[in-house]
């Protein structure tokens, strides 16, 4: 009965599976993690004028488990627990974000997305600390004492709320420590780029091991959506599946009874 078995695992397959218009990438992949650091990076040594104490920004898995997890939600808005730390990063006094999102969601891709926050520079008057349009990505892209940065993209299939109702893609990066602090540049112009360096200088940013070094975390946000919606996934599963099992053996043995000679044998 090896025609029939195929079949059957054919339909169970079909049954099974969750097709998506576009793979985004995780928050572990490290080409999208690379991207993302590079990019910041980039925005930071290019300042103009140069900065004399812009920090070098490296991943952290912390903040883009954070990312993530607001991502889910599908909304364009800011993250609206960031004021109670503790519930966005177990050890940072304070988290920074920038939200990007478009559709469908094959427009994104982190480059495109980071150049709409760095290209806010043309608004912003770096000697007079003011602000034509919008700046406030941009300078959290070029905020100096921010060190770290992580961050997660989403597929939301039934929209973002607060721009679209059609399928798209929301991107989301966190920061620590967060920039943006009221009447205050984002960086320090004196001198040559990383003259204000306490550590090495690398790429015109100020490096230091220690700070740079990556951190583990086994910790999740508790207004993750994954979280409150585990158990109510779990239960479908175990009524949907048992249902669509049956439906499969009954479908054969009709398909079976009433055309039999469909089905070979070996």
């Amino acid at each position: 009965m090896g025609c029939v078995m195929e079949m059957l695992l054919w339909v169970g397959i079909v049954l099974d599976s969750g097709l998506c218009s576009v793979l985004l990438p995780e928050i572990n992949d490290r080409t999208f993690i690379d991207e993302c650091v590079r990019k910041h990076n980039m925005a930071r040594t290019s300042v103009d004028p140069p900065a004399s104490d812009m920090l070098y920004m490296t991943w952290d898995e912390g903040l883009a488990i954070t990312a993530r997890a607001w991502a889910r939600h599908c909304t364009f808005k800011h993250n609206i627990y960031l004021k109670d730390v503790r519930r966005v990063h177990p050890t940072f006094s304070s988290v920074g974000e920038n939200i990007w999102t478009g559709y469908p969601p094959s427009s994104f891709n982190v480059s495109r997305a980071i150049r709409g926050w760095v290209n806010e520079t043309q608004y912003y008057d770096y000697e007079k600390n003011s602000c034509t349009n919008v700046c406030g990505h941009y300078t959290q892209v070029v905020w100096a004492s921010s060190y770290k940065v992580g961050c997660a993209v989403q597929l939301c299939s039934k929209g973002v709320t607060h721009f679209t109702d059609r399928e798209g893609a929301i991107f989301v990066c966190n920061y620590a420590t967060a920039g943006n602090i009221n009447r205050r540049r984002p960086y320090q112009s004196q001198g040559v780029a990383c003259s204000g360096c306490k550590g090495t200088c690398e790429n015109s940013l100020c490096s230091d091991e220690k700070r740079d070094s990556q951190q583990k975390y086994n910790w999740a946000p508790d207004w993750d959506p994954a979280l409150t919606t585990s158990g109510s996934d779990y239960a479908t599963v175990l009524i949907t599946r048992p249902i669509a099992l049956i439906f499969t053996f009954t479908a054969a043995y009709i398909v079976r009874y009433f055309y039999p000679n469909i089905f070979c044998y070996e």
